[in-house]
């Protein structure tokens, strides 16, 4: 009787140690969804069967660039699962391949710079920029600024006729899914190489190391082709606003991420 005693006695202490234990343990969170969204601000909830979806796929990339890429629209192929374009006539509207402008969008404020047009804000910025420039003895101009909807149509069929669908794609947007379009996109030269030999200029370190001061940013650069899409160009350039190109530059992103983490509404 006295051995049951003890036993149950030892029982008794055991399991009233366990229960302090487990007490005393910190919360384990039921659902690891639910933890993700509490710790990304980004997380979009409409996404979560993609963000699943793409997490089987990618089993070893951190969540967080997970959710980026899935809100983004990189976990699928370009120009599929498209949208039409928001925040209309703003500095940060997003046009890429899976936003896109309706045939008969024109931006408001378009002005006459230089032989080519941009929306007032990118146009003053632009000509301050080139004008600071000039002052250290360096040129740059704009050689291309709006495209209509049609002038795009033309120019990426012929692309298209000479390389391919395929290749063009890399290189050219298809109407409607322009930047220029927006009228905050820029390509520029120098005016003594051909504007694809831009990046071997004086004028782009200049612009590498300022243009983000103006407002522009580099819309696609190196390294970063799986999320912009085309192939790199150091002669396109968009008019974002001093801030939004400021922090792209500090911190190596496109403006794709940016809007996906910040612009986007969730």
């Amino acid at each position: 009787m006295k051995k049951l005693i003890i036993f149950l006695s030892i029982i008794i202490v055991i399991m009233f140690s366990f229960f302090i234990f487990k007490k005393n343990q910190p919360e384990v969170k039921k659902d690891y969804w639910d933890e993700v969204k509490r710790q990304i601000k980004y997380f979009n909830t409409s996404n979560l069967e993609r963000y699943k979806e793409y997490k089987k796929i990618n089993p070893n990339m951190k969540i967080n660039q997970i959710v980026l890429d899935v809100n983004i629209g990189i976990d699928k192929p370009f120009y599929t699962n498209v949208r039409s374009a928001t925040n209309l006539n703003t500095s940060y509207i997003l046009v890429n391949k899976y936003n896109y402008l309706e045939e008969d969008y024109i931006p408001n404020n378009l002005t006459n710079i230089n032989g080519i047009k941009l929306v007032d804000c990118a146009g003053k910025s632009f000509i301050n920029m080139i004008n600071n420039a000039k002052d250290e003895n360096l040129t740059i101009i704009g050689i291309s600024g709006y495209r209509s909807y049609n002038y795009q149509n033309n120019l990426y069929n012929k692309y298209a006729q000479i390389d391919g669908i395929a290749k063009a794609d890399t290189y050219s947007a298809r109407a409607g899914y322009s930047e220029h379009q927006t009228g905050l996109a820029v390509d520029v030269s120098n005016s003594k190489l051909p504007y694809t030999e831009f990046e071997n200029t004086e004028e782009f370190s200049w612009m590498s190391e300022n243009a983000h001061k103006y407002g522009f940013i580099l819309r696609y650069p190196k390294y970063k082709e799986k999320i912009t899409g085309y192939t790199y160009e150091a002669w396109h350039y968009r008019y974002v606003g001093v801030d939004v190109a400021t922090y792209i530059k500090k911190h190596n992103i496109t403006f794709d991420e940016y809007y996906a983490m910040f612009i986007e509404k969730n």
